[in-house]
């Protein structure tokens, strides 16, 4: 396994993390704690989750997963997230958290999803940053983190606060361009850095033929995706959401392999990323809002992604993944009142509104706008 210093905490965490978000079947256990100890045998020492995974079923697999640890002597660092933003409210949520993983202190504690620097104001006057003082100086949490999916100069003004370790935000081969801003900072800040979505939220492993472009010669489109990031000096880990023990064997077989890009090469992956990939949706779900119509919008967006990945005359891959995947009618989509709150909640800051008018009425749409990027 490769190890990387996390900023300037002196831990050294694994190139490859563990992302409690997607587990195939939360409610099996012994599944799900069969996929951990398959990464925590293999080194991945660095575990990721949150609250709002599975509705904290996450967190208390976590739990037993991290006691079996334990029992085995695997040493693992524990990562997890915070959306309250009041002293009262994150100290509840800090001691039920420590009780289902059963620690006495979280190692990484993320003020989690900052969307906009209004929201991160608003936070910040309700005391969060003094809150996450008060909890590292009293033991619970180790290191101040932040988890956010802005781009550009917003995301650096953040990262520059001087308050933060280290950050999680969304990268891969076909967004880097939105988050170059992101390591600037992270290079003058000397912080840790985490990422998530490395293989787009599956849609790289699903359309390899479309990704290539990430492959040398004798690489799998995982261990390239992965390959890529870990080029990134600044990146301390690619956080992969596993589902199954063979997902897991997958990438640590990547770690093995891996082998440092050119510069040359680099370049040539950011260019073929340039050119095909921009505004592919990774299926993070944080568009799933309260909608007033209670459109399915996660569903629909991954819908238009098969536009993008599979746009071949005379088919209909938006309405065929509509039919036959997610059983909706495409009319659906054309309940949207444009009330924008999906587009507020994109961390991708895809035009949500637009594509689900072409969804609904693809002709009149086309006619009007030009083609979504």
């Amino acid at each position: 396994m490769l190890y990387r210093e996390y900023g300037q905490t002196g831990e050294k965490i694994s190139a490859l993390g563990f992302g409690g978000m997607r587990f195939a079947h939360i409610d099996d256990h012994d599944e799900c704690i069969r996929t951990m100890l398959a990464a925590a045998e293999g080194g991945v020492n660095y575990f990721d989750t949150a609250p709002g995974y599975f509705e904290t079923k996450s967190e208390t697999v976590f739990g037993k997963g991290f006691a079996e640890f334990r029992r085995r002597k695997i040493p693992f660092y524990t990562a997890t997230k915070t959306f309250a933003t009041t002293e009262d409210a994150i100290r509840r949520e800090v001691e039920a958290q420590l009780k289902r993983f059963d620690i006495p202190a979280i190692d990484f504690y993320h003020m989690w999803c900052i969307t906009s620097l209004d929201n991160w104001q608003s936070r910040k006057k309700d005391g969060i940053l003094q809150t996450f003082r008060k909890l590292k100086a009293e033991g619970l949490i180790r290191h101040i983190c932040v988890s956010s999916h802005l781009i550009g100069d917003e995301i650096k003004e953040l990262l520059m606060e001087g308050v933060f370790e280290g950050v999680l935000f969304g990268y891969s081969a076909y967004n880097f361009k939105t988050r170059q801003k992101a390591f600037d900072a992270i290079r003058e800040k000397k912080l840790g850095a985490v990422v998530m979505n490395p293989l787009g939220g599956g849609v790289i492993p699903q359309h390899p033929e479309r990704f290539n472009f990430l492959q040398r010669p004798g690489e799998g489109i995982v261990a390239a995706a992965l390959h890529f990031l870990w080029d990134h000096p600044e990146i301390n880990a690619a956080l992969v959401g596993f589902q199954t023990v063979e997902q897991v064997q997958e990438a640590l077989a990547a770690v093995e392999d891996y082998k440092p890009r050119t510069e040359a090469e680099m370049e040539a992956v950011k260019a073929g990323a340039n050119a095909s990939l921009e505004g592919i949706c990774t299926g993070c779900n944080y568009c799933d809002v309260d909608c007033p119509h209670d459109i399915p919008i996660p569903q629909f967006m991954d819908a238009y992604n098969q536009k993008i990945l599979n746009n071949k005359a005379g088919e209909d891959p938006i309405g065929e993944r509509l039919r036959w995947h997610w059983n909706l009618d495409r009319s659906v989509a054309g309940t949207c009142t444009a009330c924008g709150r999906c587009e507020k909640a994109c961390t991708q800051h895809i035009a949500i509104i637009k594509r689900l008018k072409e969804i609904a009425s693809p002709v009149a749409a086309a006619s009007e706008m030009p083609a979504d990027k």
